[in-house]
Protein backbone atom coordinates (compact mmCIF):
# COMPACT_ATOMS: atom_id res chain seq x y z
CA UNK A 1 0.00 0.00 0.00
CA UNK A 2 1.41 3.38 -0.99
CA UNK A 3 1.45 6.04 1.81
CA UNK A 4 2.00 9.61 0.64
CA UNK A 5 4.28 11.87 2.66
CA UNK A 6 1.58 14.58 2.76
CA UNK A 7 -0.91 12.13 4.28
CA UNK A 8 1.59 11.16 6.93
CA UNK A 9 2.17 14.78 7.81
CA UNK A 10 -1.57 15.57 7.92
CA UNK A 11 -2.27 12.59 10.13
CA UNK A 12 0.53 13.45 12.51
CA UNK A 13 -0.54 17.09 12.76
CA UNK A 14 -4.19 16.06 13.37
CA UNK A 15 -3.09 13.74 16.16
CA UNK A 16 -0.91 16.47 17.67
CA UNK A 17 -3.78 18.95 17.60
CA UNK A 18 -6.15 16.41 19.20
CA UNK A 19 -3.63 15.68 21.96
CA UNK A 20 -3.08 19.41 22.48
CA UNK A 21 -6.84 20.00 22.73
CA UNK A 22 -7.23 17.22 25.31
CA UNK A 23 -4.26 18.55 27.24
CA UNK A 24 -5.77 22.06 27.19
CA UNK A 25 -9.13 20.67 28.40
CA UNK A 26 -7.46 18.78 31.23
CA UNK A 27 -5.51 21.88 32.20
CA UNK A 28 -8.74 23.93 32.28
CA UNK A 29 -10.45 21.28 34.43
CA UNK A 30 -7.54 21.21 36.88
CA UNK A 31 -7.54 25.01 37.07
CA UNK A 32 -11.32 25.28 37.71
CA UNK A 33 -11.64 22.08 39.73
CA UNK A 34 -14.71 21.25 37.62
CA UNK A 35 -15.15 18.29 35.30
CA UNK A 36 -18.02 20.10 33.56
CA UNK A 37 -17.26 23.73 32.74
CA UNK A 38 -19.73 24.12 29.87
CA UNK A 39 -22.80 22.09 29.02
CA UNK A 40 -21.08 20.55 25.99
CA UNK A 41 -18.52 18.87 28.25
CA UNK A 42 -21.23 16.47 29.54
CA UNK A 43 -24.85 17.45 28.74
CA UNK A 44 -26.35 14.90 31.14
CA UNK A 45 -24.14 15.94 34.07
CA UNK A 46 -24.74 19.62 33.25
CA UNK A 47 -28.51 19.06 33.44
CA UNK A 48 -28.12 17.29 36.82
CA UNK A 49 -26.02 20.18 38.12
CA UNK A 50 -28.55 22.75 36.89
CA UNK A 51 -31.42 20.94 38.63
CA UNK A 52 -29.38 20.78 41.83
CA UNK A 53 -28.57 24.49 41.54
CA UNK A 54 -32.28 25.34 41.16
CA UNK A 55 -33.05 23.20 44.20
CA UNK A 56 -30.39 25.05 46.22
CA UNK A 57 -31.94 28.38 45.18
CA UNK A 58 -35.36 27.20 46.41
CA UNK A 59 -33.90 26.13 49.74
CA UNK A 60 -32.16 29.49 50.10
CA UNK A 61 -35.49 31.24 49.46
CA UNK A 62 -37.20 28.99 52.02
CA UNK A 63 -34.49 29.86 54.56
CA UNK A 64 -35.04 33.59 53.98
CA UNK A 65 -38.78 33.10 54.46
CA UNK A 66 -38.14 31.12 57.62
CA UNK A 67 -35.90 33.89 58.96
CA UNK A 68 -38.62 36.48 58.26
CA UNK A 69 -41.25 34.36 60.02
CA UNK A 70 -38.95 33.72 62.99
CA UNK A 71 -38.37 37.47 63.32
CA UNK A 72 -42.13 38.12 63.46
CA UNK A 73 -42.70 35.30 65.94
CA UNK A 74 -39.90 36.57 68.20
CA UNK A 75 -41.42 40.06 68.17
CA UNK A 76 -44.86 38.57 68.86
CA UNK A 77 -43.50 36.49 71.75
CA UNK A 78 -41.95 39.58 73.29
CA UNK A 79 -45.14 41.60 72.80
CA UNK A 80 -47.33 38.93 74.38
CA UNK A 81 -44.89 38.67 77.28
CA UNK A 82 -45.17 42.44 77.79
CA UNK A 83 -48.96 42.17 77.68
CA UNK A 84 -48.94 39.43 80.33
CA UNK A 85 -46.80 41.61 82.62
CA UNK A 86 -49.11 44.59 82.11
CA UNK A 87 -52.22 42.51 82.83
CA UNK A 88 -50.60 41.10 85.96
CA UNK A 89 -49.91 44.67 87.11
CA UNK A 90 -53.54 45.55 86.36
CA UNK A 91 -54.71 42.61 88.45
CA UNK A 92 -52.54 43.66 91.37
CA UNK A 93 -54.00 47.16 91.05
CA UNK A 94 -57.52 45.74 91.22
CA UNK A 95 -56.64 43.72 94.31
CA UNK A 96 -55.56 46.97 95.95
CA UNK A 97 -58.79 48.65 94.81
CA UNK A 98 -60.76 46.03 96.76
CA UNK A 99 -59.46 47.44 100.05
CA UNK A 100 -62.61 48.43 101.90
CA UNK A 101 -60.85 51.30 103.67
CA UNK A 102 -60.01 53.12 100.43
CA UNK A 103 -61.78 56.35 99.66
CA UNK A 104 -63.30 57.30 96.30
CA UNK A 105 -60.22 59.43 95.60
CA UNK A 106 -57.84 56.56 96.23
CA UNK A 107 -59.83 54.26 93.98
CA UNK A 108 -59.88 56.99 91.32
CA UNK A 109 -56.07 57.14 91.47
CA UNK A 110 -55.94 53.38 90.92
CA UNK A 111 -58.35 53.78 88.02
CA UNK A 112 -55.94 56.27 86.44
CA UNK A 113 -53.17 53.70 86.80
CA UNK A 114 -55.37 51.13 85.06
CA UNK A 115 -56.02 53.66 82.30
CA UNK A 116 -52.28 54.02 81.74
CA UNK A 117 -51.89 50.23 81.63
CA UNK A 118 -54.71 50.05 79.12
CA UNK A 119 -52.95 52.58 76.85
CA UNK A 120 -49.71 50.60 77.10
CA UNK A 121 -51.60 47.44 76.09
CA UNK A 122 -52.93 49.26 73.03
CA UNK A 123 -49.37 50.17 72.06
CA UNK A 124 -48.32 46.52 72.46
CA UNK A 125 -51.26 45.36 70.31
CA UNK A 126 -50.12 47.76 67.56
CA UNK A 127 -46.48 46.65 67.66
CA UNK A 128 -44.64 46.91 64.34
CA UNK A 129 -42.91 43.93 62.75
CA UNK A 130 -39.98 46.11 61.69
CA UNK A 131 -40.78 45.76 57.99
CA UNK A 132 -43.62 48.22 57.54
CA UNK A 133 -46.33 45.87 58.80
CA UNK A 134 -47.83 45.01 62.18
CA UNK A 135 -47.37 41.78 64.12
CA UNK A 136 -51.08 41.53 65.01
CA UNK A 137 -52.28 42.94 61.67
CA UNK A 138 -53.95 39.73 60.50
CA UNK A 139 -53.93 39.44 56.71
CA UNK A 140 -52.26 42.78 56.28
CA UNK A 141 -52.59 46.33 57.50
CA UNK A 142 -50.70 49.43 56.36
CA UNK A 143 -51.81 51.33 59.47
CA UNK A 144 -52.11 50.35 63.15
CA UNK A 145 -54.80 47.63 63.24
CA UNK A 146 -56.28 48.66 66.62
CA UNK A 147 -57.87 52.09 66.70
CA UNK A 148 -59.11 53.78 69.87
CA UNK A 149 -62.36 55.58 69.06
CA UNK A 150 -65.33 57.04 70.88
CA UNK A 151 -66.90 53.58 71.22
CA UNK A 152 -63.66 51.98 72.40
CA UNK A 153 -60.94 50.04 70.65
CA UNK A 154 -61.91 48.48 67.32
CA UNK A 155 -59.95 46.26 64.95
CA UNK A 156 -59.44 47.73 61.49
CA UNK A 157 -57.14 45.03 60.16
CA UNK A 158 -58.20 42.03 58.11
CA UNK A 159 -58.89 39.03 60.31
CA UNK A 160 -56.79 35.91 59.77
CA UNK A 161 -53.09 35.32 59.21
CA UNK A 162 -50.55 36.12 56.53
CA UNK A 163 -48.72 32.93 55.57
CA UNK A 164 -45.48 32.55 53.65
CA UNK A 165 -45.71 30.90 50.22
CA UNK A 166 -43.86 27.74 51.21
CA UNK A 167 -44.81 24.13 51.80
CA UNK A 168 -44.51 24.78 55.54
CA UNK A 169 -47.08 26.69 57.64
CA UNK A 170 -45.06 29.84 58.42
CA UNK A 171 -46.77 32.93 59.78
CA UNK A 172 -45.76 36.43 58.72
CA UNK A 173 -48.43 37.94 60.98
CA UNK A 174 -50.89 36.94 63.72
CA UNK A 175 -54.65 37.35 63.95
CA UNK A 176 -54.78 40.07 66.60
CA UNK A 177 -58.58 40.23 66.47
CA UNK A 178 -58.85 36.76 68.00
CA UNK A 179 -56.31 37.46 70.72
CA UNK A 180 -57.28 40.94 71.88
CA UNK A 181 -60.98 41.23 71.07
CA UNK A 182 -62.37 37.69 70.93
CA UNK A 183 -61.08 35.88 73.98
CA UNK A 184 -63.21 33.52 76.06
CA UNK A 185 -65.20 35.41 78.67
CA UNK A 186 -65.78 34.54 82.33
CA UNK A 187 -63.85 31.58 83.72
CA UNK A 188 -63.69 30.05 80.27
CA UNK A 189 -66.87 28.00 80.75
CA UNK A 190 -69.47 30.38 82.16
CA UNK A 191 -69.98 34.01 83.16
CA UNK A 192 -71.29 35.29 86.47
CA UNK A 193 -72.76 38.72 87.07
CA UNK A 194 -75.01 40.71 89.32
CA UNK A 195 -78.43 41.19 87.80
CA UNK A 196 -78.43 43.88 85.14
CA UNK A 197 -74.69 44.53 84.81
CA UNK A 198 -71.50 42.55 84.24
CA UNK A 199 -69.23 44.89 86.19
CA UNK A 200 -71.09 46.90 88.79
CA UNK A 201 -73.82 45.84 91.18
CA UNK A 202 -76.25 48.66 90.34
CA UNK A 203 -79.28 46.41 89.78
CA UNK A 204 -79.01 44.91 93.27
CA UNK A 205 -79.55 46.91 96.43
CA UNK A 206 -77.69 44.69 98.89
CA UNK A 207 -73.96 44.41 99.54
CA UNK A 208 -73.50 40.91 98.10
CA UNK A 209 -71.18 40.10 95.20
CA UNK A 210 -70.52 36.93 93.20
CA UNK A 211 -67.24 35.20 92.28
CA UNK A 212 -66.30 33.91 88.84
CA UNK A 213 -67.27 30.38 89.92
CA UNK A 214 -65.71 27.02 89.19
CA UNK A 215 -66.47 23.72 87.45
CA UNK A 216 -66.93 20.78 89.80
CA UNK A 217 -67.98 18.15 87.24
CA UNK A 218 -67.08 18.94 83.58
CA UNK A 219 -69.28 16.15 82.20
CA UNK A 220 -72.41 17.73 83.72
CA UNK A 221 -71.84 21.30 82.55
CA UNK A 222 -74.51 22.28 79.99
CA UNK A 223 -72.08 24.48 78.03
CA UNK A 224 -71.52 24.53 75.14
CA UNK A 225 -75.21 24.02 74.65
CA UNK A 226 -76.74 22.00 71.85
CA UNK A 227 -78.77 25.07 70.96
CA UNK A 228 -77.49 28.61 71.20
CA UNK A 229 -77.56 30.42 73.48
CA UNK A 230 -77.20 28.04 76.41
CA UNK A 231 -79.51 28.18 79.44
CA UNK A 232 -79.31 31.02 81.96
CA UNK A 233 -79.21 30.16 85.65
CA UNK A 234 -80.32 32.67 88.25
CA UNK A 235 -79.69 32.75 91.99
CA UNK A 236 -82.58 34.83 93.40
CA UNK A 237 -82.63 35.95 97.06
CA UNK A 238 -85.51 36.34 99.48
CA UNK A 239 -85.03 38.14 102.80
CA UNK A 240 -87.63 37.84 105.55
CA UNK A 241 -86.53 39.42 108.78
CA UNK A 242 -83.19 37.88 109.65
CA UNK A 243 -83.65 34.89 107.36
CA UNK A 244 -82.12 34.89 103.90
CA UNK A 245 -82.90 32.14 101.40
CA UNK A 246 -82.34 31.70 97.72
CA UNK A 247 -83.89 29.95 94.76
CA UNK A 248 -82.03 28.63 91.70
CA UNK A 249 -83.81 28.99 88.37
CA UNK A 250 -83.02 27.67 84.89
CA UNK A 251 -84.36 30.02 82.22
CA UNK A 252 -86.84 31.29 84.80
CA UNK A 253 -88.00 27.84 85.97
CA UNK A 254 -87.14 26.87 89.58
CA UNK A 255 -84.88 23.85 90.00
CA UNK A 256 -84.09 24.47 93.69
CA UNK A 257 -86.00 26.63 96.17
CA UNK A 258 -85.82 27.86 99.77
CA UNK A 259 -82.11 27.15 100.27
CA UNK A 260 -80.53 28.76 103.34
CA UNK A 261 -77.92 31.35 102.44
CA UNK A 262 -74.50 31.43 104.13
CA UNK A 263 -72.17 34.21 103.05
CA UNK A 264 -69.11 32.97 101.16
CA UNK A 265 -70.32 29.37 100.98
CA UNK A 266 -70.24 27.61 97.62
CA UNK A 267 -73.62 27.37 95.91
CA UNK A 268 -73.87 24.45 93.51
CA UNK A 269 -76.20 24.44 90.52
CA UNK A 270 -78.05 21.10 90.89
CA UNK A 271 -76.97 18.52 88.33
CA UNK A 272 -74.97 21.03 86.27
CA UNK A 273 -71.47 20.58 87.67
CA UNK A 274 -71.06 24.31 88.37
CA UNK A 275 -70.71 26.22 91.62
CA UNK A 276 -70.34 29.86 92.64
CA UNK A 277 -69.72 31.71 95.88
CA UNK A 278 -71.72 34.77 96.88
CA UNK A 279 -70.37 36.94 99.67
CA UNK A 280 -72.04 39.73 101.58
CA UNK A 281 -75.62 40.56 102.56
CA UNK A 282 -78.06 40.42 99.63
CA UNK A 283 -81.29 42.40 99.82
CA UNK A 284 -84.71 40.98 99.14
CA UNK A 285 -85.10 40.63 95.36
CA UNK A 286 -81.38 40.69 94.57
CA UNK A 287 -80.25 38.16 91.99
CA UNK A 288 -77.16 36.92 90.18
CA UNK A 289 -76.97 35.33 86.75
CA UNK A 290 -74.86 32.51 85.28
CA UNK A 291 -74.57 32.39 81.49
CA UNK A 292 -72.47 30.59 78.91
CA UNK A 293 -69.01 32.03 78.23
CA UNK A 294 -68.67 33.67 74.82
CA UNK A 295 -65.77 34.33 72.45
CA UNK A 296 -66.17 38.09 72.56
CA UNK A 297 -63.88 39.28 75.35
CA UNK A 298 -62.55 42.71 74.38
CA UNK A 299 -59.57 43.32 76.66
CA UNK A 300 -59.78 47.06 76.22
CA UNK A 301 -63.55 47.32 76.75
CA UNK A 302 -63.24 45.19 79.88
CA UNK A 303 -60.63 47.55 81.31
CA UNK A 304 -62.74 50.55 80.28
CA UNK A 305 -65.74 49.18 82.21
CA UNK A 306 -63.62 48.42 85.28
CA UNK A 307 -62.03 51.88 85.16
CA UNK A 308 -65.46 53.53 84.90
CA UNK A 309 -66.72 51.50 87.88
CA UNK A 310 -63.74 52.48 90.03
CA UNK A 311 -64.20 56.14 89.15
CA UNK A 312 -67.82 56.09 90.32
CA UNK A 313 -68.37 57.83 93.65
CA UNK A 314 -70.50 56.93 96.66
CA UNK A 315 -70.70 53.26 95.69
CA UNK A 316 -71.77 50.73 98.35
CA UNK A 317 -69.21 48.16 99.43
CA UNK A 318 -70.97 45.38 97.53
CA UNK A 319 -70.84 47.34 94.27
CA UNK A 320 -67.13 48.05 94.72
CA UNK A 321 -66.35 44.41 95.44
CA UNK A 322 -68.45 43.27 92.49
CA UNK A 323 -66.58 45.68 90.22
CA UNK A 324 -63.22 44.49 91.53
CA UNK A 325 -64.09 40.79 91.31
CA UNK A 326 -65.63 41.06 87.84
CA UNK A 327 -62.66 43.09 86.67
CA UNK A 328 -60.22 40.49 87.93
CA UNK A 329 -62.27 37.74 86.28
CA UNK A 330 -62.04 39.51 82.95
CA UNK A 331 -58.32 40.21 83.38
CA UNK A 332 -57.78 36.51 84.15
CA UNK A 333 -59.73 35.66 80.99
CA UNK A 334 -57.60 38.12 79.00
CA UNK A 335 -54.44 36.55 80.40
CA UNK A 336 -55.69 33.10 79.32
CA UNK A 337 -56.17 34.44 75.80
CA UNK A 338 -52.73 36.09 75.76
CA UNK A 339 -50.98 33.05 77.25
CA UNK A 340 -52.72 30.73 74.79
CA UNK A 341 -51.41 32.87 71.93
CA UNK A 342 -47.97 32.92 73.53
CA UNK A 343 -47.95 29.12 73.71
CA UNK A 344 -48.91 28.93 70.04
CA UNK A 345 -46.09 31.32 69.12
CA UNK A 346 -43.64 29.29 71.20
CA UNK A 347 -44.73 26.13 69.40
CA UNK A 348 -44.19 27.90 66.08
CA UNK A 349 -40.66 28.87 67.10
CA UNK A 350 -39.91 25.29 68.20
CA UNK A 351 -41.25 23.96 64.91
CA UNK A 352 -39.04 26.39 63.00
CA UNK A 353 -35.95 24.75 64.44
CA UNK A 354 -37.02 21.48 62.85
CA UNK A 355 -37.87 23.22 59.56
CA UNK A 356 -34.46 24.90 59.50
CA UNK A 357 -32.76 21.54 60.05
CA UNK A 358 -34.73 20.00 57.15
CA UNK A 359 -33.86 22.91 54.86
CA UNK A 360 -30.18 22.52 55.72
CA UNK A 361 -30.31 18.76 55.03
CA UNK A 362 -32.07 19.27 51.68
CA UNK A 363 -29.64 21.99 50.65
CA UNK A 364 -26.69 19.75 51.55
CA UNK A 365 -28.19 16.95 49.46
CA UNK A 366 -28.55 19.34 46.50
CA UNK A 367 -24.97 20.56 46.94
CA UNK A 368 -23.77 16.94 47.00
CA UNK A 369 -25.72 16.16 43.84
CA UNK A 370 -24.24 19.21 42.10
CA UNK A 371 -20.74 18.25 43.21
CA UNK A 372 -21.17 14.67 42.03
CA UNK A 373 -22.36 15.91 38.65
CA UNK A 374 -19.69 18.49 37.85
CA UNK A 375 -16.75 18.34 40.27
CA UNK A 376 -13.41 16.85 39.25
CA UNK A 377 -11.67 13.87 40.81
CA UNK A 378 -8.37 15.63 41.38
CA UNK A 379 -6.23 12.49 41.87
CA UNK A 380 -7.53 10.88 38.69
CA UNK A 381 -7.35 14.17 36.78
CA UNK A 382 -3.72 14.86 37.74
CA UNK A 383 -2.71 11.33 36.73
CA UNK A 384 -4.56 11.70 33.43
CA UNK A 385 -2.98 15.10 32.80
CA UNK A 386 0.51 13.74 33.38
CA UNK A 387 -0.15 10.84 30.98
CA UNK A 388 -1.50 13.22 28.35
CA UNK A 389 1.48 15.53 28.82
CA UNK A 390 3.92 12.61 28.39
CA UNK A 391 2.03 11.36 25.35
CA UNK A 392 1.99 14.82 23.79
CA UNK A 393 5.74 15.23 24.27
CA UNK A 394 6.34 11.78 22.74
CA UNK A 395 4.14 12.68 19.79
CA UNK A 396 6.10 15.91 19.22
CA UNK A 397 9.40 14.01 19.29
CA UNK A 398 8.03 11.35 16.96
CA UNK A 399 6.80 13.96 14.49
CA UNK A 400 10.15 15.71 14.55
CA UNK A 401 11.94 12.42 13.83
CA UNK A 402 9.59 11.42 10.99
CA UNK A 403 9.98 14.87 9.45
CA UNK A 404 13.72 14.14 8.88
CA UNK A 405 13.03 10.94 6.86
CA UNK A 406 11.94 12.66 3.64
CA UNK A 407 13.92 12.30 0.32
CA UNK A 408 14.70 16.00 0.26
CA UNK A 409 16.22 15.84 3.69
CA UNK A 410 18.38 12.88 2.53
CA UNK A 411 19.54 14.69 -0.64
CA UNK A 412 20.40 17.83 1.32
CA UNK A 413 22.55 15.67 3.59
Amino acid sequence: MRIATAHTYDTAIANLQERQQKLSTSQQQLTSGKRVNVASDDPTAAARAERALASMARHDANQRTLDASRNVMNIASGALGNATELLQTARETLVAAGNGSYSDGERKALAMKLSDIRNQLLSVANRSDGGGGYVFGGQGSSSPPFVDGASGVVYQGQGGETLASTDEHLNLSIDGDQIWLKGKTGNGVFNTAAAGNTITNTANTGTAWITSGSVASPTQVPYPAATQPGPTYTVAFHVTGSTTTYDILEDGNPISTGQTYNTGKEIGIPGKGMSVAITGAPADGDSFAITEAQNNLNIFSSLDSTIAALKSTNQPAGAVMQAVNSGMTQIDAAMRSIQGAQSAVGEQLNRMDGIESRIADLKLAAQTEKSNAEDLDMVSAISSFQNQQTGYQAALQSYASVQKLSLFQYING
